[in-house]
């Protein structure tokens, strides 16, 4: 049973164009073609990724956040307390007014200490600018690399001037050794990054970011298996050409280079639009979705390999929303730059440290962490 499914699961007719299929792909004379098999070398590849990235991170990013004088905030930590920290992680990082009232019974602590408490417990996780700062440096090297390794990969390759020619021959097109290794750097890093996901900075794109992180992954893979390679690169080579523009936009947000950002991320969002929402639709996809249908007959596979590129342009459209309002804030005030697309955090504002220390320090009302009784001082920040 499992043998039949295999074979109904990978038949020629699904995956191929009538007249074609897996037997395409089979070396000789000295040709070769992409395999299945050859996926696997992707899993040491981003387990590498992991390594190397703390290595560049201690090594590199580091030392440039110190030299660009990157410091963070010092921040006043919650006191220990079971009954708040119980709720805090298995209930709700966020008080109503009804769990309030409950928290004060069972603690004996006044409203004003249990918020003060959930505050100081929210800081405690959210991260720091160093951190964010290491992970878009990291990111930044690997893009503009990526870029650039995909342009020389690609320069001399005619489908790059013709995107028609992406169909010549196909499927028996022959896999050079440059496009090999970009596509398995690519798949590596992506994977990387899946695997990296719970110890990174949480986003407030964070569902967009692993949906767009699996529907790479299947797209790079899938066309590595079926040898929509030459579509494979293009499309890849587009992604990176704006990512390492976001990126160092981030940096020097996090250095406070006001007018450095400004002009990046104003050339980012330009860059941005212009290849994911333009030629992306009008041009690659137009060339794997439209002129095909004048060669062959529709398959499963094109309907597949399409499918996650729209799933992918989507996703541009809905970042790109948010990257334009972003410009419009910014322009007319010429105020630093936040990255809404992927740079904000599910947290708190980043005021709240200083409303804690003003809390902790003026004019000495809170000793040992907890606030006097007097409903009739009221302060800023509780």
């Amino acid at each position: 049973m499992l043998s039949r499914l295999r074979e109904l699961l990978w038949a020629d007719w699904i995956w191929f164009p009538e007249g074609h299929g897996w037997a395409d792909l089979t070396d000789k004379d000295g040709v070769i073609f992409p395999k299945a098999q050859d996926l696997w070398a992707v899993v040491p590849i981003a387990l590498c990724f992991l390594v190397v990235r703390q290595i560049f991170e201690r090594t590199v990013a580091i030392p440039l956040a110190s030299l660009l004088g990157i410091r963070d905030k010092e921040r006043v930590c919650a006191a220990p307390n079971p009954v708040l920290e119980s709720y805090f992680c298995n209930t709700s990082k966020h008080l109503t007014q009804s769990s309030v009232e409950d928290l004060c019974k069972q603690t004996g602590c006044s409203v004003r200490q249990i918020q003060r408490w959930f505050r100081r417990r929210r800081n405690q996780e959210r991260p720091n600018k160093l951190k964010k700062f290491c992970e878009a440096c990291w990111r930044f090297t690997f893009y503009l690399l990526a870029f650039f390794a995909g342009l020389l990969a690609l320069i001399d390759k005619p489908w790059f001037y013709d995107l028609k020619l992406m169909w010549e021959n196909f499927p028996k097109m022959p896999l050079d050794t440059s496009q090999y290794w970009y596509y398995m750097m690519e798949l590596g890093f992506y994977l990387s990054l899946v695997f990296s996901i719970a110890s990174d900075v949480k986003r407030k794109d964070f569902k967009e970011q692993i949906v767009h992180h699996v529907a790479t992954i299947m797209l790079i893979s899938f066309s590595w298996l079926v040898n929509y390679i030459r579509g494979g690169t293009l499309i890849m080579l587009v992604h990176d050409a704006s990512d390492y523009l976001m990126e160092s936009a981030k940096m020097f947000n996090y250095a406070g280079w006001r007018r450095t950002c400004n002009i990046i991320f104003t050339v980012f969002a330009a860059v941005f639009i212009v290849t994911r929402l333009v030629i992306l639709p009008f041009w690659i996809i137009h060339t794997t979705w439209v002129y095909p249908l004048t060669l062959y007959k529709p398959f499963f596979g094109f309907y597949f390999f399409n499918g996650l590129l729209i799933v992918l342009l989507v996703l541009h459209v809905f970042w790109a929303v948010l990257i334009l309002r972003m410009v419009v804030k910014f322009l007319p005030a010429n105020q630093i730059v936040e990255d809404e697309r992927s740079d904000k955090e599910e947290t708190e504002s980043d005021d709240e440290d200083h409303v804690e220390r003003k809390d902790t320090y003026k004019n000495g009302y809170i000793q040992n962490g907890h606030t006097p009784l007097n409903n009739n001082r009221r302060r800023k920040g509780d």
